[in-house]
């Protein structure tokens, strides 16, 4: 288990790097992500958009699927509607792709996406997953405006669309402004239909790089209150004790 949350760790560090240098040399303007991981049938929704257009290459070597209880789901829906090969309800959230595979057809191996979440930032995850457009110049034919001459393909470009990015008037190009693209083919689903379905997605990849944080912080609270409700309780002790001492 450590060699898996270091290797996945290293993972999420190697393409967090790279990214992040290019996004401050571009100056990308991050959009806020208006996710909230408690809302269960937002991440619910995420569940479903990663399992149909991201497992195949990227696994989530750090979740179990029976985890997936935590956001709703019954065992019986895990069963019937995730678990397609073999799998047991047990097992870890990997991809069947081959890191070889990945590393011919890419130029590199999808990383593992169970600490994305915290190694990118969800306003990063937010602006990558809405920031494709149509390049030939590229391998693949899609580049990104927070992550140039990424080696991954737009694999939401049915429900997007195909985008170009609109290049500034000369000299009109600010530091940090928001890129502007031009719709070249529609997808299936309209601009805020795609929004929302990234930001599930989002939501879905926060919750899964920390399941366990919804429990934490209501344990934080009950903490705090126990916490409180003993210095009230030590304060009518010390009160009692020293009420004779002149």
């Amino acid at each position: 288990m450590l060699e898996k949350l270091l290797a996945a760790a290293l993972a999420a560090a190697a393409l967090a790097a790279p990214g992040l240098a290019a996004a401050a040399e571009e100056g990308v303007r991050l959009d806020p992500a208006p996710i909230d991981v408690a809302n269960r049938a937002s991440v619910q929704a995420g569940a479903r958009t990663y399992m149909n257009y991201c497992l195949g290459c990227h696994g989530l070597a750090l979740v179990r699927y029976n985890q997936l209880l935590q956001i709703g789901l019954t065992e019986d829906q895990i069963r019937d509607n995730l678990l397609f090969t073999g799998e047991k309800i047990g097992d870890m959230m990997v991809s069947a792709m081959a890191r070889a595979d990945g590393a011919r057809w890419f130029g590199a191996a999808p990383p593992d996406l169970s600490v994305i979440g915290r190694s990118r930032g969800a306003d990063w995850l937010y602006t990558y997953l809405r920031g494709f457009y149509r390049d030939p110049a590229t391998p693949t034919g899609w580049n990104n405006v927070a992550f140039p001459n990424v080696g991954m393909p737009h694999v939401l470009w049915t429900l997007q669309g195909e985008r170009g990015l609109e290049a500034p008037e000369h000299g009109k190009a600010a530091h940090g402004a928001a890129p502007r693209f031009v719709q070249l083919t529609p997808g299936t689903q309209t601009a805020q239909e795609y929004d929302a379905t990234v930001r599930d997605l989002v939501a879905f990849l926060a919750w899964a790089s920390d399941p366990t944080q919804l429990k934490r912080k209501q344990l934080g609270v009950v903490v705090l209150l126990a916490l409180t409700l003993l210095a009230f309780v030590s304060w009518l002790l010390y009160k009692e004790y020293w009420k004779d001492v002149r």
